[in-house]
């Protein structure tokens, strides 16, 4: 078992890249991500609670929910843990520490950009995790698409965040604006040969529906057709665009223009978004279910 929850959300960190990241978002759901870390802070914000016994009582239920093996919790971590890990070339400590001081192109003997089609599939496999991991944490089968999408228009704080974060550092950063039309075609012309020789796939792939390779294929298109609109209106209706994303980036990475396709590698190594939004999406959902059950 990894680490308790509690201890999870007290290490989140509070600046760096992935931090960063998150904020320049920020213009797009003003508001609406804070970046909570602290388990006791986390309850606190969470419930308006301010009792000191009642707080420890309602953290204790939380930590007791997350460790009941028969709950989706844990799973919906690794996915969020394991759908990340499969790209970590450089170091991001390395790299923090040449933020403000170096330009980025120093970094790019060591990073080539990913294709196209391995940036498809990373994005539709990042996409279904999404859907598998909401499907565990609420505790309804893997394969509901209708209610995640049903969910997917309620989504705010963290989850939004993290659905914003996926269109933007998966979708528009490397494959742009149409990046949702372009991937789905891509990914509907890999074979389950190609998709299994895809790290991200590979990692998360035991918990996607579907009894072969085929079939879990056939689940991620599936699920990616039926997000596409929700995904397609964010962009149109928020105005997002490459350049745009780029200019607030800049605030922090330094990069020259014609380096925009390095600027997704870059960022699919060094930004966890996922895992750090999801362990905040866990930590609010365990609180408000332990709150509700005290």
């Amino acid at each position: 078992m990894s680490k308790p929850i509690f201890e999870l959300v007290d290490e989140l960190p509070t600046g760096g890249l992935t931090v960063a990241a998150l904020r320049s978002l920020d213009f797009l759901l003003p508001g609406q991500w804070q970046n909570l870390t602290g388990f006791d802070n986390t309850i606190r914000a969470v419930t308006g609670e301010t009792d000191e016994s009642l707080i420890q009582q309602i953290g204790e239920r939380a930590v007791a929910l997350y460790n009941d093996k028969s709950q989706g919790y844990q799973r919906a971590l690794w996915l969020y843990e394991t759908v990340e890990s499969g790209s970590g070339l450089l170091g991001t400590a390395a790299l923090a520490n040449r933020i403000g001081q170096d330009t980025f192109l120093g970094f790019l003997k060591n990073i080539t950009p990913k294709p196209e089609k391995a940036q498809s599939i990373d994005l539709c496999v990042k996409l279904v995790t999404e859907l598998v991991a909401f499907c565990q944490i609420n505790g309804i089968p893997g394969d509901s698409i209708g209610d995640f999408l049903a969910a997917l228009g309620d989504y705010s704080g963290e989850s939004l965040m993290r659905m914003a974060a996926l269109v933007c550092f998966d979708g528009v950063i490397p494959l742009g604006p149409a990046f949702a039309e372009k991937a789905l075609s891509i990914f509907q012309g890999t074979s389950p040969q190609e998709l299994e020789g895809n790290q991200t796939f590979k990692s998360v792939q035991e918990l996607i529906p579907g009894r072969n390779s085929s079939e879990k294929g056939g689940f991620i298109a599936q699920s990616f057709d039926s997000t596409k609109g929700w995904m397609q209106n964010f962009v149109s209706s928020n105005h997002v665009t490459q350049e745009g994303l780029m200019g607030r980036l800049k605030g922090f990475i330094d990069f020259t223009d014609d380096k925009a396709d390095y600027l997704g590698a870059l960022l699919d190594m060094n930004v966890k978004y996922y895992r750090h939004t999801g362990i905040q999406t866990l930590a609010r959902r365990l609180i408000e279910r332990a709150v509700a059950e005290i």
